[in-house]
């Protein structure tokens, strides 16, 4: 298993080279000046060519990928153009609640997609499989930012039942921060009105990112399980008399569970990454909406701070799947 991370980790440091490279060049090849971005169409020649000497521009590409490198390996992204801050403390304050809106999404995704497959595969070509499949078939089809924009329509505006956009209300100060997502931190500091409000402001905001994945994770658990149901040991644990519930939690649940879990996977990191258009709805301060605006304002250390972190997380998940691969099932061998 330390074999296995040890490669893994490896793996991970060639991705980041060759993503660095692949963001660094094409920002290189876009036929826009950034210090004339950054300044202003108003900017003097001196001002910008002060400002190309600053930010390093006016060096050959190869120069200026080395010393970009040299500062990554020290943990240095750049500095943003458009908020002039490091784009590592930008990333800090703005990654927190993307992770938060993700985890959130993940949690209706996993608590509606699993049930509701495992039961139209119990009950396949009944009334309840057609239901599920339904709700596959829409959830999957809708787009996300028509089911926020309905979302918002029905709970908000028209029932007033939850709040709107935004991680809290403008009267309220956001907790301590720990880890920078406020359900964990007014949880831990034992802030309960913004606990009640931040996980109110979450409610919409994850169900919209949630239901496109419950479509996925609902169609992969009833597939799943219905292959299993197929197999010669579940056959048999019903020929010995053991109890149905038994049989579907101890045989057919465990081993149906790897090509979920796959998609559990899969489905984090396309939500860690994907969430820009739900961000942008509910006015949701994170990664999303940072990447759309640096790209819109050609802040190009942004964009590439941005995606070095995608491109970091989707190998982190997919390590953590197939190390769990091993704990729910020890004849999957990682070497």
């Amino acid at each position: 298993m330390l074999r296995f991370i040890l490669r893994r980790i490896v793996g991970l440091f060639f991705v980041m080279i060759g993503v660095s490279v692949i963001t660094f060049f094409l920002a290189q090849v876009v036929p826009v000046d950034p210090a004339l971005v950054a300044l202003g169409q108003n900017a003097r020649e001196a001002q910008i060519t002060a400002y190309r000497h600053e930010m390093g521009l006016d060096r050959p590409a190869v120069v200026q990928y080395i010393s970009y490198v040299s500062h990554l390996v020290q943990g240095d992204l750049g500095k943003s153009i458009r908020t002039r801050r490091a784009v590592a403390l930008d990333l800090r304050d703005f990654f927190p609640a993307t992770l938060e809106l993700s985890f959130a999404a993940l949690v209706v995704s996993i608590c509606l997609g699993i049930p509701l497959g495992m039961l139209a595969a119990l009950r396949r070509n009944s009334l309840t499989d057609a239901l599920a499949r339904l709700v596959a078939l829409v959830g999957g089809s809708m787009p996300i930012f028509y089911v926020g924009l309905l979302l918002l329509g029905l709970f908000y505006r028209q029932l007033r039942w939850l709040p709107g956009p935004g991680r809290l209300d403008a009267t309220i100060h956001p907790p301590t921060a720990i880890t920078g997502l406020y359900v964990l931190d007014s949880l831990l500091t034992g802030n309960w009105p913004v606990l009640q409000n931040s996980f109110a402001h979450l409610i919409l905001p994850s169900l919209t990112l949630g239901i496109f994945s419950t479509a996925v994770l609902l169609r992969m658990t009833r597939s799943a399980v219905l292959e299993v149901l197929q197999q010669d040991y579940v056959r048999t644990a019903h020929a010995k008399g053991l109890r149905a519930e038994l049989v579907i939690w101890r045989h057919v649940l465990k081993n149906a569970m790897t090509p979920v879990l796959t998609t559990i996977g899969i489905t984090f990191g396309s939500l860690l990454s994907g969430a820009v258009l739900t961000e942008t709805i509910f006015n949701w301060p994170g990664l999303g909406r940072y990447a759309t605006t640096s790209v819109t304002s050609l802040d190009f250390p942004a964009v590439m701070g941005v995606t070095l972190v995608a491109a970091v997380l989707y190998p982190l998940v997919n390590m953590l799947v197939d190390i769990s691969y091993h704990l729910i099932d020890p004849r999957v061998r990682t070497n």
